[in-house]
């Protein structure tokens, strides 16, 4: 049998989304992971970068025979995946293309396409062997599990993976890997899901949260080249019992690296001493998703966690030398005095390090279903889905003065003066200049938006 050929693809994000990838440009883990599963098959695989690569995609198209070619995406990138996939069957209409990654679990009628071969509905890399399985048929995928047909299929709850993901397939790429103020930073997965049902969360849609066999954790980190290492967990702070597991396996394997991670405040502030003991075994910054400084608001999101408690929370890992990057969403019916007390709020902290996000409810959320005629953003501009845009009309000011407002709010907080100095003196010039220029294109985005809003 003739041995398959298949190329993984990462899109490039269309130029009007406004995201975080003017700080930070993450390995794409999903496909390190498809890759190793299909060279376990004995598939011949190539990884392209698009979000780092200059050539065009009909360059590598080029380069060999390739039978299929697979996408990752979010909802931001949905256009351009189709885009990339009608230049596929333009070049070869005989190459098979698949497309996979959290929106097309969540929402995957966005990639219904005449391009489109297979959209992976559930449990990505499995059905993905089996397509490989049944021989890249496209007459037979709506037999293969997994395959989107609308109501069928749900996602396997993950307790182990028999593989680990293939990182010499970005290796042309891992100097350009970073996230925010960590260069050459690497990421690993210890957990799927999350335990807690955020109205507003998208990863909450996936699946039932679960956990790594913490060797197979270990056994990675080791691996890992990198110094720094990025935890993308949806939530790592779960289990005390777990983390205390997990330090005493870094110091008897003695791993040292750097780490971030995603963890919430309610843990944060019941267990500083398990914060402490995290910080001593290199951990150096938490991204917290405080969301609210307004009781009815967290309530509203169901994140169940306190004005109260957020407040500690940034309190204990300051005190105890970690930064804390920050998530924080502005309702629809704001005004400039909540703006006011945003900055004020934000600034009561030492370092404030903010995203502030326009209220957005994503399609695939139970908050989507709450918006149904406030919605101005068509649902097929898919680069505007970036929780940057502003998706509705807001109440009490124009859209230009509610970006206005935002734009405002960073400038006085994590862009200040104050905390320029900041990252300069902790993080050196090189870091300070990619931040900062990440930064102006950010604010020129919206001042943009000022001018001609979406």
């Amino acid at each position: 049998m003739k041995q398959l050929s298949i190329l993984l693809v990462r899109p490039d994000t269309p130029k009007q989304s406004i995201n975080l990838q003017s700080f930070m440009i993450c390995e794409p883990l999903e496909l390190e992971y498809v890759a190793a599963a299909l060279t376990s098959k004995g598939v011949q695989v190539d990884l392209v970068d698009m979000l780092i690569e200059k050539k065009p995609l009909m360059t590598f198209l080029k380069k060999k025979h390739y039978d299929m070619v697979c996408f990752t995406a979010y909802i931001t990138t949905v256009g351009s995946v189709k885009k990339y996939a009608q230049i596929v069957k333009k070049y070869n209409p005989d190459i098979r293309t698949a497309v996979g990654g959290v929106h097309a679990e969540v929402v995957p009628e966005d990639f219904v396409d005449e391009n489109i071969d297979f959209i992976l509905r559930a449990n990505g890399v499995k059905t993905l062997l089996e397509i490989v399985d049944h021989g890249l048929s496209v007459t037979e995928k709506k037999q293969i599990p997994g395959i989107y047909i609308a109501g069928t299929d749900k996602p396997e709850v993950i307790n182990d993976i028999p593989f680990r993901p293939d990182r010499k397939i970005t290796q042309k790429y891992r100097s350009h890997y970073n996230y925010i103020y960590h260069n050459n930073c690497a990421t690993i997965k210890t957990s799927f899901g999350c335990p807690y049902k955020c109205k507003f969360c998208f990863c909450t849609q996936i699946c039932e949260y679960s956990t790594r066999k913490l060797t197979d954790v270990l056994d990675e980190l080791e691996e890992i080249e990198e110094n720094n290492v990025f935890i993308v967990d949806d939530n790592f702070l779960v289990s005390r019992e777990r983390i205390t597991e997990f330090c005493k396996g870094l110091d008897e394997r003695n791993i040292k690296k750097h780490y971030i991670a995603f963890g919430r405040a309610d843990f944060i502030e019941q267990n500083e001493d398990i914060i402490i003991m995290l910080h001593n075994h290199g951990f150096e910054a938490f991204f917290v998703g405080i969301e609210s400084f307004k009781k009815d608001e967290l309530n509203g999101y169901h994140k169940q966690a306190s004005v109260e408690q957020n407040i500690r929370a940034v309190k204990i890992l300051e005190r105890n030398g970690l930064q804390c990057y920050s998530g924080l969403i502005v309702g629809e019916d704001w005004k400039k005095a909540d703006f006011d007390n945003l900055i004020n709020y934000l600034n009561s902290f030492e370092h404030p390090m903010v995203n502030i996000q326009p209220v957005t409810p994503m399609p695939g959320t139970p908050l989507f279903e709450e918006y149904p005629d406030k919605i101005t953003v068509k649902r097929d501009d898919y680069a505007c889905w970036d929780m940057a845009h502003v998706v509705f009309v807001p109440k009490y000011m124009s859209k230009r003065r509610y970006y206005y407002h935002i734009l405002r709010a960073y400038l006085k907080t994590s862009a200040s003066r104050k905390q320029r100095i900041f990252i300069r003196q902790k993080y050196g010039n090189e870091i300070y200049v990619r931040v900062r220029n990440g930064a102006i294109r950010i604010a020129l985005q919206y001042i943009k938006l000022m001018i001609f809003p979406k």
